[in-house]
C-alpha cells in the first residue's frame, strides 16, 4: 500500500513526531510505502510532493514544526478541487491518506472521505479544542511555554508597580489560558466562553494592588466584553475556511484598565511563540501513540476515523465526532480559577 501524509492548519510541537511514527511502524510493520504531501491540502491538490521514507523521519521528534510544510488551504474553496485531489491521487498511486491537522483540516477530511477518498485523521490543535478526545497534542507545550513567560513576568511587574496583561491563543476556546493562568499564578484570566466585564477586572487589578502585589492578566486572543462593554477587537480579515483574524485584545484590555485604574499597563502578546520550538515530553508521546495507531487503522481499513486520548487509551473515533463541536470550557472549571482573581 502506498500511502500520503499531510500536516495542515498551524503548525505546533509533535508533528514530526506523528510524522515519524506514522512512516517508521508502516514501513517496518506493514511494508507500506509513503508519500509526503507538501504544505496541507495545497499538496494532494497541486501534486505537489516529497519524499517520506525512514531516512526522512530519523531525528525530527525533538523537532517543532513540520517538515512538510503547512498551509490552510481549503480544497472545496477551489474550482474542481475534489476532483484534482482524486486525480493526483491516483496518478501517484496513493491508496490512502493520513491527515493530520486541526478543525480544519479534518472538516476537510470527514467531507472527502464521504466523496470516497480513503482518510485517517491524526487530531492537532494547540487551543485543544477538539471534541471526542481528552487532549490534542501541541497544547501542553503551548501551556508550558505561556507559564514560563507569566512566571518571568511575575518579576518584573513587580519590580515596576505595573499591571501586565499576557496575551495567548485561543479563538474560541480558554484551554491554554486557563491552565497557563492557574500553572503561573495569574490574577485574573479571560477566556472567549465567558465575556468579561471591564469593570469587574479593573476591580481585580486595584484590590492585588492594595495588597502590595502587581496583577497578572491572562487573556484569550478570542476574549470578548459584556453586550455594550465597546471594546473591538477584530480586525475583519479572514482565511481561506472564513475564519476572522483575531488580535489586540491584550493591547486594548491593557489600554482600557490603564486608563480606568490609573495604573500602568503593558500587553505582552505571546503570539507564535507558543506554537515554536521542541516539544514537551507529554507531547511528543502524545503524537507518537496518534502515529501508531493512525498507521494501524490504514492496515485494518478503518477509514473516516480520527484518533482519540480518552484516559490513557488510543481510540478510534468518526471524524464527525471530532469536529462536529468544538470543545468548551466547563463553567465549572472556570470557577475554580475565578478563587485567586483579584488575591
Amino acid at each position: 500500500m502506498r500511502v500520503g501524509v499531510l500536516t495542515g492548519g498551524g503548525d505546533c510541537p509533535g508533528l514530526n513526531a506523528v510524522i515519524r511514527a506514522v512512516v517508521r511502524r508502516g514501513v517496518q510493520g506493514y511494508d507500506f510505502e509513503f508519500v509526503g504531501f507538501r504544505d496541507g491540502w495545497r499538496g494532494p491538490l497541486e501534486g505537489t510532493t516529497s519524499e517520506l521514507g525512514v531516512a526522512e523521519v530519523r531525528g525530527i521528534l525533538p523537532r517543532g514544526g513540520t517538515i512538510l510544510g503547512s498551509s490552510r488551504t481549503n480544497p472545496f474553496q477551489e474550482e474542481g478541487g475534489v476532483e484534482r485531489i482524486k486525480a493526483n491521487l491516483a496518478q501517484l498511486g496513493v491508496d490512502a491518506l493520513v491527515a493530520i491537522g486541526g478543525e480544519d483540516t479534518l472538516g476537510v477530511a470527514t467531507r472527502l472521505h464521504d466523496l470516497g477518498v480513503n482518510v485517517v485523521g491524526v487530531p492537532k490543535t494547540i487551543d485543544n479544542d477538539l471534541s471526542a478526545t481528552d487532549f490534542t497534542f501541541g497544547f501542553d507545550t503551548a501551556v508550558n511555554i505561556a507559564m514560563e513567560a507569566i512566571d518571568r513576568l511575575h518579576t518584573t511587574a513587580e519590580s515596576h508597580h505595573r499591571v501586565l496583561v499576557v496575551e495567548v491563543m485561543g479563538r474560541h476556546a480558554g484551554w491554554i489560558a486557563l491552565h497557563a493562568g492557574i500553572a503561573g499564578g495569574a490574577n485574573v484570566v479571560l477566556i472567549p466562553e465567558q465575556p468579561f466585564d471591564i469593570d469587574k477586572v479593573c476591580e481585580y487589578v486595584e484590590n492585588r494592588f492594595k495588597k502590595q502585589y502587581a496583577p497578572i492578566v491572562v487573556v484569550s486572543e478570542g476574549a470578548v466584553p459584556v453586550e455594550g462593554g465597546g471594546m473591538s477587537l477584530l480586525t475583519g480579515q479572514k482565511d481561506a475556511f472564513g475564519h476572522v483574524r483575531l488580535g489586540g485584545i491584550g493591547d486594548r484590555l491593557a489600554g482600557e484598565i490603564e486608563q480606568r485604574t490609573g495604573k500602568e499597563a503593558r500587553a505582552v502578546v505571546l503570539g507564535h511563540v507558543q506554537r515554536g520550538g521542541t516539544p514537551t515530553a507529554f507531547d511528543r508521546w502524545l503524537a507518537t501513540r496518534f502515529g501508531l495507531h493512525a498507521i494501524a487503522a490504514v492496515a485494518d481499513g478503518d477509514f473516516g476515523k480520527m484518533m482519540a486520548l480518552r484516559g490513557t487509551r488510543i481510540e478510534r473515533v468518526p471524524l464527525i465526532d471530532g469536529t462536529g463541536e468544538l470543545k468548551l470550557v466547563d463553567p465549572g472549571e472556570y470557577a475554580e480559577a475565578a478563587v485567586f482573581f483579584g488575591n
